[in-house]
């Protein structure tokens, strides 16, 4: 398998369409952009302000701040491309020091046959490909209305034998008003960091130094050196509110503002319906600014519930569906403990 294919099926299992933008294909790691967890999602990804579970981890690292409980998240999603998207989350809310968290995630696909020229029904060999983050956050309420978070992590990309590595930083706020009954504020920045460059013995060929000459030169190892590709930073701010609140129902608005280094500028919304805290109806839209945008409706629905009557611990099942267009609709399941 060569090494130039090798970087073609990396451009292809990224997340993100290449459309005719002029920032489109300018970054590598674009699992980094697929969103996790149901709730999320299924807002529409306008969660930015409104994150406060363990997903937070990823939409934004103050949103940890304000839990009570230490919880335990995990969230499977069946992306494009036969690809799977894979979340965990842990946050260990400590008095008085602030919240910790760690997260895991991986997008992965099955194996694939090794094909050539020579043998196009393949070698007998077969190779994959993934990609994983892993972060260590940290998180602090300065004040009763005031949250600041952090997220340091390590990301790599494999492809067969070839394999490329990163660091890199989150860093969110929140804030919350008096408002329109309390609305939140919130911004984060994603993925500021180091650049991802291929390497790995799939780069390595061997020359033969001049052709019009025989001897020993015919087998010269050499290196094939791959470009470095920026990480997709990722700008965000959103705004949310409760302008509906009664003993049984409640209902939440947000609005995201998107302003990503590898592409254009988008605006994401969702609403939830709250019935007695424990069942929720959700939907949202996402990318509305993108005239060019695979589908963009989100839909789903949680439930949370006490594990015994007594006890403090809840578990919540929440679920969502995103219409991706022309490409295979998604879906998302996520399990998540408060302990």
């Amino acid at each position: 398998m060569k090494p130039r294919f090798a970087l073609l099926l990396v451009i292809l299992l990224a997340p993100v369409v290449l459309r005719a933008q002029t920032k489109s294909g300018t970054s590598a790691a674009g699992f980094l952009e697929i969103p996790v967890g149901a709730r999320g999602i299924s807002l529409g990804s306008a969660f930015v302000s409104l994150a406060d579970d363990a997903t937070s981890l990823y939409w934004n690292p103050s949103g940890i701040a304000h839990m009570q409980q230490n919880e335990a998240h995990v969230s499977h999603t069946n992306w494009i491309a036969g690809t799977s998207l894979d979340f965990a989350g842990l946050v260990l809310a400590i008095p008085s020091f602030g919240s910790l968290g760690f997260s895991f995630t991986e997008l992965s696909m099955g194996d694939m046959k090794v094909r050539t020229v020579e043998l196009p029904e393949g070698t007998g060999e077969y190779f994959s490909a993934s990609d994983l983050a892993i972060g260590v956050s940290y998180a602090r309420s300065l004040s009763d209305r005031f949250a600041i978070g952090f997220t340091g992590k390590y990301i790599q990309e494999t492809i067969w034998h070839e394999s490329a590595n990163a660091v890199a930083i989150d860093i969110g706020t929140s804030f919350r008003t008096d408002l329109f009954g309390g609305m939140i504020i919130g911004a984060s920045m994603s993925n500021f960091g180091s650049s991802l460059r291929l390497a790995g013995r799939d780069a390595r060929e061997f020359i033969r130094l001049d052709p019009t000459k025989e001897g020993t030169t015919d087998q010269i190892p050499t290196d094939i050196e791959f470009d470095s590709w920026n990480l997709p930073l990722l700008f965000q701010i959103g705004v949310s509110a409760v302008p509906v609140k009664s003993d049984d129902f409640s209902l939440t608005v947000a609005v995201d503002a998107l302003h990503p280094s590898d592409y254009i500028e988008t605006v994401n919304a969702g609403a939830e319906l709250s019935y007695r805290g424990y069942l929720y109806i959700r939907g949202g839209y996402n990318s509305i600014r993108d005239t060019d945008a695979e589908g963009g409706l989100s839909l789903g629905f949680g439930v949370t519930s006490a594990v015994f009557s007594s006890s403090s611990t809840k578990v919540t099942f929440d679920y969502a569906y995103r219409d991706m267009g022309r490409l295979e609709n998604i879906q998302v399941i996520s399990l998540g403990v408060s302990f």
